[in-house]
């Protein structure tokens, strides 16, 4: 029987390709899905049928997506971290550009000049003085998360002739080995908002990250700074900024995310959430999500979940695969393993990685595995989902 895949919204023909037809039931009408393939739609009150073992997000961040519920399910959700980076990293760079150069507030100003060229010609020598801007070099970037794009947006910045200053306490070895040494590190948001003509935030939306660009932090900025925000729009206390804007203490302030009070303020720039919007992107984005989703159902393997730990297990040969999601509690692994025992079947390899509290197993036992070991171990208190591979 083919794996059967629904898609909601369209998914980049790239991707897809990556679902072989002979193995792969895929389409937007697929009843009884094993996973779903997603975009922007959200599914916070979407009826997920009970056969979805995976949902795959073709993006970088799974607002759209009810991952605590799916989570209790055993549900994996995956992500595509970094597929959008360079996106996004351009779109930083250029509101950057916008910013320092007043370039969306002189182009407003041409089009509204009326008159022949002559006319135009005078207005134009005459205004120009209203939109002196600054350049890059020489000044500080402050990048807050230090993720893919941040690390693209870091090293950009750097190779711009900038001074950047990084603060990420949870960046990633991975992350590190990718970020020009000549990055330095802020010991703190506020030493970074300190020394920063310009901040950009690259981090989730999360209790922790809301209002993280706030009036305390706004007021540590040097006198003309910028805020730019790619990210979500909930990690930049709008009023806040709204009135570093109307004090001048804040020079401009450049993000994806226009709301009313902010799309027609003089020293705003919001774009219609452009970050990831290229073809390049929304083409990497089904590519990476396709490949990691069907080696999760075809192995087991767990890459780029925002819900569950990464578990990656070489398959044994002439072995039988058992995938298990399960609570994060003690004895959980003694448990499985006793059920396996006790109808006579040898584990070949194991392994079991945790993440926070949700715990993911991959078995392989020599041989078949009969359907009642499986009926059993899912009557264990704390196993949320079971399946042979």
């Amino acid at each position: 029987m083919p794996f059967k895949i629904l898609t909601i919204n369209n998914i980049s023909a790239r991707g897809l390709e990556r679902l072989p037809r002979d193995r792969y039931d895929v389409g937007a009408k697929v009843a009884e899905p094993d996973a779903i393939l997603v975009r922007s739609q959200d599914m916070h009150n979407a009826d997920v049928p009970a056969s979805v073992r995976a949902i795959g997000r073709a993006g970088a961040g799974t607002n759209n997506v009810p991952v605590p519920k799916m989570s209790a399910r055993g549900v994996v959700v995956f992500n595509a971290p970094g597929a959008n980076a360079n996106a996004v990293k351009e779109l930083v760079i250029a509101g950057m550009f916008l910013a320092a150069r007043n370039i969306c507030q002189s182009w407003g100003y041409v089009r509204e000049l009326k008159g022949d060229d002559h006319v135009l010609e005078e207005a134009v020598e005459k205004g120009k003085k209203k939109f002196v801007g600054y350049e890059l070099p020489g000044r500080t970037l402050g990048v807050i998360g230090l993720g893919a794009v941040g690390v693209e947006v870091a090293n950009a910045a750097l190779a711009l002739g900038m001074r950047v200053i990084g603060f990420d306490p949870s960046i990633t070895v991975q992350r590190a080995w990718q970020l020009s040494s000549g990055v330095e590190q802020a010991l703190s948001l506020e030493d970074l908002f300190v020394r920063s003509n310009m901040v950009t935030v690259h981090v989730p939306l999360v209790e922790a990250t809301r209002n993280m660009v706030n009036a305390t932090r706004l007021n540590l900025m040097p006198q003309g700074g910028t805020i730019l925000n790619f990210a979500r729009a909930g990690i930049v206390d709008e009023q806040a900024t709204l009135a570093a804007l109307d004090t001048n203490h804040l020079g401009a302030y450049v993000c994806d995310f226009p709301t009313n009070a902010t799309k027609d303020h003089p020293k705003i720039i919001a774009l219609p959430h452009l970050g990831a919007s290229t073809n390049e992107a929304e083409e990497n984005c089904a590519i990476m999500v396709a490949d990691t989703v069907r080696d999760f159902l075809e192995n087991g393997n767990i890459k780029n979940s925002v819900n569950f730990p990464e578990a990656v297990l070489p398959r044994t040969a002439g072995a039988t695969r058992v995938a298990i999601a399960n609570e994060n509690v003690p004895n959980m692994v003694g448990q499985i393993s006793a059920a396996f025992a006790h109808e006579n079947l040898n584990i070949a390899d194991l392994l079991n990685k945790s993440r926070g509290e949700l715990a993911y197993t991959l078995i392989d036992i020599d041989g078949a595995v009969p359907a009642r070991v499986c009926d059993q171990i899912k009557t264990i208190p704390g196993v949320l989902s079971v399946r042979v591979v």
